[in-house]
C-alpha cells in the first residue's frame, strides 16, 4: 500500500470587502499535494485542531510528516519579544505543530520541513531563530526572491554523507522566500546544506529510529521544473516506505 504523507495545514482568508473576508479556511498550497501525489504517496491535510487527543490520533494514523510553510513563528519559544520587522504568527499553528512534531518523534514517524517546516524543527528541539536575515552577520544573497516561484536563484552546498546529496549533490540551486532562519542550533540536529553567505539551508536528524528533515527552500515550488526537488520528495517516499510499522 502506498503510504500516507499527513501535510500540516494552516488558515487563511480572503481579505477584500464582502461578507466573507474575515472568514477562516484551512487549506495547504497545491503545490505540496502534487509533490507528494507524483512521488508516489498519498497525501493527506492535516488540519489545525485544538483537542490534543485528536492531533496524536492524526499523527498515529498517517506514515510520515511534511511540515509546510507559512507564518512567523513566535519567538516567545526561544524566549524573545517580537521585533519590528517580524510579520504575521498564528499561536494556534505554532501549539498545533509542536504537538504533531512531539508526536510524530514519540511514534517514530519520519519528518521532512519545509520552510516553516525546517524552522519548526529546530524550535520544537530547542533551538532559535534570527528575526530577520539582515540580523545574520555577513548575509548578502536575496532569501526573497523576486524571479518566478520555481526559479533557482541561489547557490547551495550540501554535506557529502547526508541524505539530501543523493537527490541534490553537494552543489546546486533552491529557491528562496523566507525571512527567518535558523541561529542556535536545536538538540540532536546537524547542520547538512547552507547557502554561500552562511545561512543554514538544511538541518537533519536521522538514526535507525528518528528521520528528520528540514529544507529552508521550497521543493514543492520546484518540483515540476527541476528534476532533483521531485527526487528529494521521492527519496523522502522511500525513507517512509522503509520506515513504514
Amino acid at each position: 500500500m502506498k503510504a500516507l504523507i499527513g501535510i500540516t495545514g494552516s488558515i487563511i482568508t480572503c481579505g477584500g470587502d464582502d461578507i466573507f473576508s474575515t472568514y477562516e479556511r484551512a487549506y495547504v498550497n497545491d503545490d505540496y499535494i502534487s509533490a507528494v501525489e507524483k512521488a508516489g504517496g498519498i497525501p493527506i491535510i492535516l488540519p489545525i485542531v485544538e483537542e490534543e487527543e485528536n492531533i496524536k490520533e492524526m499523527v498515529s494514523r498517517v506514515d510520515a510528516i511534511l511540515l509546510s510553510g507559512g507564518y512567523d513563528i513566535d519567538p516567545s519559544y526561544w524566549g524573545e519579544e517580537i521585533g519590528r520587522k517580524y510579520q504575521r504568527i498564528y499561536p494556534r499553528r505554532d501549539q498545533y505543530e509542536m504537538l504533531v512534531i512531539r508526536y510524530a518523534k514519540e511514534m517514530k514517524k519520519p519528518v521532512l520541513g519545509i520552510c516553516r517546516g525546517h524552522q519548526m524543527i529546530n524550535v520544537a528541539f530547542g533551538g532559535s531563530l534570527y528575526q530577520d536575515i539582515s540580523e545574520i552577520p555577513g548575509a548578502y544573497i536575496q532569501h526573497v526572491q523576486q524571479a518566478n516561484y520555481y526559479e533557482a536563484t541561489h547557490g547551495i552546498t550540501i554535506e557529502e554523507d547526508s541524505f539530501l546529496v543523493k537527490s541534490m549533490g553537494q552543489k546546486g540551486r533552491v529557491n528562496s522566500y523566507h525571512h527567518l532562519a535558523i541561529k542556535d542550533l536545536g538538540q540532536s540536529l546537524k547542520i547538512v546544506g547552507k547557502a554561500p553567505d552562511g545561512v543554514i539551508e538544511a538541518i537533519e536528524w536521522i538514526t535507525e529510529e528518528q528521520f528528520f528533515v528540514g529544507v529552508q527552500f521550497h521543493p514543492e515550488m520546484m518540483h515540476r521544473h527541476h528534476a532533483f526537488a521531485l527526487q528529494l520528495f521521492m527519496d523522502f517516499m522511500e525513507e517512509v516506505e522503509k520506515r513504514k510499522k
